[in-house]
């Protein structure tokens, strides 16, 4: 027969007492995490923390080695798709980690205080949703077609918009996932829309404005414009509102698309040649010789030079077009084949030096403003009187004295008599 326990040696009331403790504690310890148990919610936990450790080494061991793989490939897609993907691949081991924690906290029935399917399934939403949003920029660069077709800008707002399409969906996927209705959440941001939409006419106002602009392909990032009274510069972003154009003083002007798409805009990044066009005046004394050698050699160094362009392509002119107030001048009409500013000035230069070069040989110059006055036979000069030099030994009174009587300061009369 075994010895009675200790528990069963004690009164009565003692061990009612015992009894109830330990009933106390066994509720705890049942319902206390979160109305689950102590010993599931602890090894819940450590699965997930488990699973985040395993992220790490997930990372940069497995993700480690396809990037390696990835580099050794001629395409830069693989590569770019991986950098992209890097954060919701990660996020794995953390879904599976969940997913364990919640079986064991036994949260998969319609009794549970959380729903852990809906869990589960808004962290496999977010990461699916998070790859799509991150792949849209990779993905773009293979429709180089597409891209030739519109522009990049427009694959650029296209892709900005597929982004922004995919956090939408993703949202009203996980809403959808804890049991909330969408629709009428999307009706409720209808009528926010609209709201917004009265208030926000300029916005929506620029918004087509900035679209008419990418599909007539007015101009694109890097061209350099002009719109008459609102800005001259080079064309930096072109974004759903305004345009970025940065002036050539290294000041940014964001212009509202509106005024870019209603407005007459030069775009000199596509002129198809730079003109030079110049008054050059000669001395009134030069001969018709003169004139005559100076219009066909300038005319035949600009036709022979390289980087002119020749007729009939375009129009080219050397001819003395008007006798001006000092000066006899030719007009000189040509157009360079760059259109760089840089080169452009640098032909202007040639020009220049060549110009005046012919201009020497011909015996001639080349004539300044200038003003020639004629006197008349019967015209009198007036010649000022001579005024003595003061010093400083003269005595003023006496000086005012004899100016108030006509004199000099020498006492003489002031007309010479």
């Amino acid at each position: 027969m075994s010895a009675p326990s200790v528990t069963e040696q004690l009164p009565e009331p003692v061990q009612a007492s015992i009894t109830d403790l330990v009933s106390i504690i066994q509720s705890v310890w049942d319902t206390s995490f979160l109305g689950l148990s102590v010993g599931a919610g602890l090894a819940a936990l450590g699965v997930i923390v488990i699973a985040f450790v395993f992220r790490g080494l997930f990372s940069s061991v497995i993700i480690h080695r396809v990037r390696n793989a990835t580099e050794k490939t001629e395409t830069q897609l693989d590569d770019k798709l991986l950098e992209a993907l890097y954060g919701p691949i990660k996020m794995i081991p953390v879904i599976i980690g969940v997913y364990i924690a919640v079986n064991i906290l036994g949260l998969r029935g319609e009794d549970a205080a959380i729903s852990g399917d809906s869990l589960v399934q808004t962290l496999v939403i977010l990461a699916l949703f998070w790859a799509l949003h991150n792949a849209v920029e990779p993905v773009a660069h293979l429709f180089k077609p597409l891209r030739r077709a519109l522009n990049p800008v427009m694959i650029d707002w296209l892709s900005k918009a597929l982004k922004i399409l995919f956090v939408v969906i993703g949202v009203a996927a996980a809403l959808s996932a804890w049991g909330i209705p969408v629709a009428p959440v999307i009706g409720g941001l209808g009528l926010l829309g609209v709201a917004v939409g009265l208030g926000a006419q300029d916005l929506f106002k620029n918004l087509i404005a900035g679209i008419l602009i990418l599909t007539e392909k007015r101009f694109v990032p890097g061209e350099w414009i002009k719109v008459d009274g609102v800005v001259e510069g080079t064309v930096e972003q072109i974004n759903f509102r305004s345009t970025l154009v940065r002036r050539f003083d290294k000041g940014p002007v964001y212009v509202p698309n509106a005024f870019l798409s209603d407005k007459a805009v030069t775009n000199f990044s596509r002129m198809t040649h730079r003109r030079i066009s110049w008054v050059i005046g000669v001395e009134y004394k030069t001969t018709t010789d003169q004139l005559a050698y100076i219009r066909d050699e300038v005319l035949d160094w600009v036709l022979n030079h390289p980087e002119f362009a020749k007729p009939p392509e375009v129009s080219t002119f050397m001819h003395v077009d008007k006798f001006g107030p000092s000066s006899i001048d030719f007009f000189l009409y040509c157009f360079t084949t760059t259109t760089n500013w840089g080169e452009w000035l640098r032909i202007k230069e040639e020009l220049a030096f060549a110009i005046k070069r012919i201009v020497e040989e011909a015996g001639t110059g080349f004539a300044f403003p200038s003003t020639t006055v004629y006197m008349d036979d019967g015209a009198e000069l007036f010649v000022p009187p001579k005024v003595k030099k003061h010093t400083p030994h003269d005595d003023p009174e006496k000086q005012n004295r004899q100016i108030a009587r006509g004199e000099n300061h020498d006492g003489e009369s002031g007309d010479g008599r």
